[in-house]
């Protein structure tokens, strides 16, 4: 496989793609998104050969569920695809528009970046979704899934390509790099020639191992690690729910709380019982001194559990004094992505939101929301948790950027 003549063929759909209209661009998601449950037999089978593969390979459960292509989850895909075609383009779109001293016109447009790569692991609708989101704003993709889904993320890019091809775009536009060889990851991020992003999707090493050996600009997104904030004026039955639902919905999903924290003075009429809910849903706990003299099968939490995205059934739980000692706790910890509190004080709530720095702070809310469909773009090709060029889920105006558009009428600079 040559790595280089891909990019140069991704390069050349490019320049198309930049330019093409929005209604191409809608086509081509409403054609896939019709595929994609049209071949559902054939893509549920080769994730079926995929998942066989990787749990022979003792692949964990959390990674598995990522893995895991399902009808319903085709379905969800096929509508993100909609979702996407219905949003607003950002290409093309003007702002700012104002006329200098000089009587020359200055604003600002909206472009694509250009070519895209995209690193994953286990997480076949990314590939779709990232499909999706480039395209529409007028980028290119070269996506090099994990060896876990190879099989599922070569059938999904022949049916994008397919849609691609109807819609009259360049079925370049959407390549997913054929090699499993982790070398291709290395050679793709230093192709600085030839790709203007790459956004690594997966575990903290493989993104660690792209920021530090990249040669073009790389989103990054180290973990997740999210907590959930139980203040003593919250809801007890809407923390409840909350608690349990940030932790079980998906626990192998980078929105998943890691970490709980509970004031003193409602620990213990909150934890026991939160707690043996969680336990029949087969969640660990891994408690603080307090913790474990309320929660009997809690077992101590050692210092690194703090700062560990467990991605498993796993909870760290923290009784803390108040609002104080509990900002002091994420400040420390936060990995930027997604922190909530539960409270019915909207003061407190106020200076949480204005205290923690994270991408997406929650009130009242499960952290499972920081997600690009839930908060309206329709899907996420990733979750930025630096704040350049984006923070927080990146969507189709993130994948933009903005050039400086001047009009004049023969003007020259005295």
């Amino acid at each position: 496989m040559d790595l280089v003549y891909l990019a140069k063929k991704a390069r050349l759909a490019a320049n198309h793609t930049a330019t093409a209209d929005t209604s191409t661009k809608n086509l081509f998601l409403q054609l896939a998104g019709k595929l994609l449950l049209e071949r559902a037999d054939a893509i549920l089978e080769a994730n079926t050969n995929d998942l066989e593969q990787a749990k022979a390979n003792g692949i964990s459960g959390a990674l598995l569920d990522r893995l895991t292509l399902t009808r319903d989850r085709l379905e969800g895909m096929a509508e993100s695809m909609e979702a996407v075609a219905a949003l607003p383009d950002p290409v093309g779109t003007s702002e700012g528009f104002h006329t200098r001293p000089t009587g020359i016109r200055v604003g600002r447009q909206r472009i694509p970046l250009g070519v895209i790569g995209m690193i994953y692991e286990a997480r076949p609708n990314v590939t779709c979704e990232a499909a999706a989101l480039c395209v529409k704003s007028g980028n290119v993709v070269l996506l090099k899934g994990g060896s876990e889904a190879h099989q599922s993320n070569m059938i999904l890019g022949a049916v994008l390509q397919d849609a691609l091809k109807d819609a009259g775009l360049p079925v370049d536009a959407v390549q997913v790099i054929p090699s499993t060889e982790r070398s291709v990851v290395l050679e793709l991020i230093q192709m600085d020639e030839y790709v203007d992003l790459v956004i690594p999707r997966g575990g903290e090493g493989l993104i660690r191992f792209v920021a530090e050996n990249a040669r073009v600009p790389v989103v990054q997104h180290y973990k997740g690690n999210c907590h959930v904030y139980v203040h003593e004026d919250a809801d007890l039955m809407k923390a409840h729910q909350i608690t349990v639902n940030a932790k079980t919905h998906r626990p192998g999903v980078c929105n998943a709380a890691e970490t709980l924290l509970i004031d003193a003075t409602i620990a213990d009429s909150f934890l026991p019982d939160v707690a043996a809910d969680l336990k029949s849903l087969g969640v660990e706990i891994r408690g603080c001194p307090d913790t474990v003299k309320l929660v009997e099968h809690a077992v101590p939490a050692t210092d690194a559990d703090w700062d560990t995205e467990f991605l498993d059934l796993i909870l760290a739980v923290r009784i803390v004094p108040g609002l104080n000692e509990a900002l002091a706790h994420i400040h420390k910890h936060t990995s930027l992505h997604t922190e909530a509190i539960i409270t019915e004080n909207e003061a407190v709530s106020s200076r949480f939101i204005k205290s923690v720095d994270s991408s997406c702070v929650m009130v009242n809310a499960s952290t499972r929301f920081n997600d690009g469909f839930e908060l309206g773009l329709g899907a996420e090709i990733g979750i930025s948790t630096t704040k350049l060029h984006a923070f927080g889920p990146m969507g189709l105006e993130e994948l933009t950027a903005k050039k400086f558009v001047v009009m004049g009428e023969g003007h020259i600079r005295a």
